[in-house]
């Protein structure tokens, strides 16, 4: 009755309302009589459930049939499509832990059915009416259900998948509402898993990963519509997750980022390098998603160092879109007061009040946070203002993040440190050991000006405001190819002439030493120009130079070098050390650096040979200090349990090995 196909339509809607009324009323019944204990069986739900569907379907055939407003009032009553829906919500109010998968499975068979995931509409509707009618306790086990009909269809198009996830999407926000529990990580896992073969999808063409006859060719545009959808479900998702939550999914989705090193090795080939890029992008677009509009008032907390340390080593890809996406994703991170969008566009403002910054004093978790992780983090900054392939927005972003730094986190410090590391970009600049673009060197004089414009005004050093103001006038008449305004627009001004810069056109580090000084600030460290340290962690970028390898090796030679002095006795200290100690720090830091460079030198230029021999001798040495030590172990002096009866009945002391003394049964190691 309720699937009538009458030609009257009159007569066709009573039977199909006889016929939900009747449904209607076996619901109701399940209540207080036995029947309620099989009503849930599948074999009654996979007839209840479609024929209450099939009239919810044809909803808008009703709506575009809806009498004169004098007649509606009784017409609605007559509404196979309302009568339906509220039916369903009947049905799906009443079910109880145990009964919710068998309610939902006819709802995703009937969509498969009729292939009703690609225009999406009337399934979202269904599973909100679902959402909104069961028990809050039960969500999850909805999104359970639909995550594994993801799974299911794995192989279906883009577009059924893609209406599945934007389901999944609508539903889960629904949920977070609710109970969510476990379910969460669950789901985040499906979805980047349906991302990576998604991907695998797009790069191999088929879903066998070989084209063969019969094979349901892929289409690419598809593939990435299906991954957006993907992107911008877990987004929504995350939106509604509580910050304890929606930090363990940062880490989760971080975690699956494909990085070069030992614990999670790359695919080698065109086809694997390709797979990497692209679910290198993918995963960080889902962490942009999730991370945008997250904020947590300990930066401890909001970017701990585990989740750091890998998103930073990111951020030395070649690839120009990921190190955008790594500085994107710490501009969300760091960004706590909305202040993100005043620094979209790089200038040189004269009067900053007009951009109304919220500036919050530096708490002292923020504190601690940058007193552990700043010197990684102004590292970062740097090497990615030496990048040959940066554009507009790389230095756009380099320019919120300096910005935001000032802003969010800064002490005095860290005022200090980060004057000095844009004075070492503006090194950068003039030196251009790097053999940079005229574009490139313009973009980061002018990055430079716009910086130390703002963090002049927030220090609000009146010195300190002549000098930034003085050298970005003498550009402005002279050379306003290294101002913002000429650089960073749409065709920008540029000079094919950077060699010989007056230094009135630079800004001086002595003189923004001697002017913060007087003002209560560190000049002893703002004299110091800023040199980024190496580390480990160059090993997870490609591009790093045998010039860097060496400079490691040479540090770690310098320190373990068998030619270095003996250790000499400890001295009496007493005043006239002290003071020839001071007298002579400068002298022996001299020293120390020529035999750094002398260490650098020989590595570089002496024969292969001469180096094999230095490595062998030092291995030797090792061998023989190692060979000692392994004696002393091995062969310890005598022991009690060896004692033997020599020739002539004298007691001999005989050495027995550790690993073969018989120790009592009370002896505990």
């Amino acid at each position: 009755m309720c699937h009538s196909s009458h030609d009257d339509m009159e007569i066709k809607t009573k039977i199909r309302m006889s016929g939900i009324k009747g449904l209607q009323g076996v619901v109701r019944k399940t209540v207080n009589d036995e029947l309620q204990a099989n009503i849930w069986d599948p074999q009654h739900m996979d007839k209840i459930v479609p024929s209450l569907l099939f009239n919810l379907q044809h909803i808008e055939e009703a709506e575009s049939r809806s009498p004169s407003p004098l007649q509606a009032p009784e017409k609605e009553k007559e509404n196979p499509a309302e009568l339906a829906e509220r039916c369903l919500r009947e049905l799906l109010g009443r079910a109880a832990f145990g009964n919710i998968k068998n309610a939902i499975k006819p709802v995703l068979i009937h969509l498969d059915n009729h292939s009703l995931w690609e225009p999406k509409v009337f399934a979202i509707r269904c599973f909100k009416i679902i959402m909104y009618s069961i028990q809050p306790q039960h969500s999850h086990l909805v999104i359970q259900q639909l995550l594994s009909h993801l799974d299911a269809n794995s192989r279906s198009a883009a577009t059924v998948r893609a209406g599945i996830v934007e389901v999944l999407s609508e539903a889960a926000v629904i949920a977070a509402t609710g109970s969510v529990g476990p379910t969460v990580l669950e789901m985040f896992n499906t979805l980047l898993r349906q991302l990576r073969l998604s991907i695998d999808y797009a790069l191999t063409g088929s879903y066998d990963g070989a084209i063969s006859l019969g094979t349901k060719i892929i289409k690419e545009h598809e593939e990435r519509m299906f991954q957006e959808a993907v992107i911008k479900t877990i987004g929504s998702f995350a939106s509604t997750l509580p910050t304890y939550q929606r930090s363990e999914v940062i880490l989760f989705i971080m975690s699956k980022v494909p990085l070069p090193s030992l614990h999670h090795p790359m695919e080698t080939g065109r086809t694997g390098e390709n797979r990497n890029r692209l679910t290198q992008i993918m995963l960080l677009k889902s962490l942009l998603q999730v991370s945008t509009g997250f904020h947590c008032n300990n930066m401890m907390s909001a970017l701990p160092s585990n989740f750091l340390d890998r998103l930073l080593s990111t951020a030395l890809m070649e690839d120009a879109e990921i190190r955008l996406f790594v500085l994107e994703i710490l501009i969300s991170f760091i960004d706590r007061h909305g202040n993100r969008h005043k620094f979209s566009t790089i200038s040189t403002l004269s009067d900053i009040s007009v951009l109304k910054l919220k500036v919050d004093k530096c708490s002292r978790q923020d504190t601690v946070f940058m007193k552990k992780h700043s010197q990684q983090l102004y590292r970062h900054i740097y090497l990615s203002c030496k990048e040959e392939t940066n554009i507009q927005r790389h230095y756009e972003a380099l320019y919120s993040l300096l910005a935001l730094v000032s802003i969010e986190l800064a002490n005095e410090e860290v005022v200090v440190d980060l004057i000095r590391l844009v004075l070492a970009v503006q090194d950068v600049a003039q030196v251009n050991e790097e053999n940079l673009p005229v574009y490139n060197r313009c973009a980061l004089y002018a990055l430079g000006a716009a910086y130390l414009n703002l963090i002049s005004q927030l220090t609000a050093v009146p010195a300190f405001c002549q000098h930034t103001h003085e050298v970005i006038e003498t550009r402005k008449k002279e050379a306003p190819y290294m101002l913002p305004e000429d650089v960073f627009v749409e065709r920008p001004r540029l000079s094919q002439n950077l060699d010989g810069v007056v230094i009135e056109l630079l800004f001086r580090q002595s003189k923004i030493s001697e002017v913060l000084g007087g003002s209560g600030y560190n000049s002893d460290r703002l004299c110091l120009p800023y040199i980024p340290q190496l580390t480990d962690e160059d090993r997870l970028s490609k591009r790093k130079s045998i010039g860097e390898t060496i400079s490691l090796q040479v540090e770690v030679e310098s320190r373990n070098s068998p030619e270095k002095e003996e250790r000499v006795p400890a001295e009496e200290i007493t005043y006239e050390t002290l003071k020839k100690a001071i007298v002579d720090s400068v002298a022996v830091e001299e020293q120390e650096r020529e035999r750094r460079r002398q260490v650098v030198e020989k590595f570089q230029k002496a024969p292969f040979e001469e180096i094999a021999a230095h490595c062998g001798a030092r291995a030797s040495l090792l061998q023989s200090k190692l060979n000692q030590i392994f004696e002393i172990t091995i062969r310890p002096p005598p022991s009690p349990s060896g004692t033997i009866t020599a020739a002539y009945g004298q007691p001999q002391n005989h050495s027995i090995p550790v690993y073969e003394m018989k120790f009592p049964d009370l002896c505990v190691y």
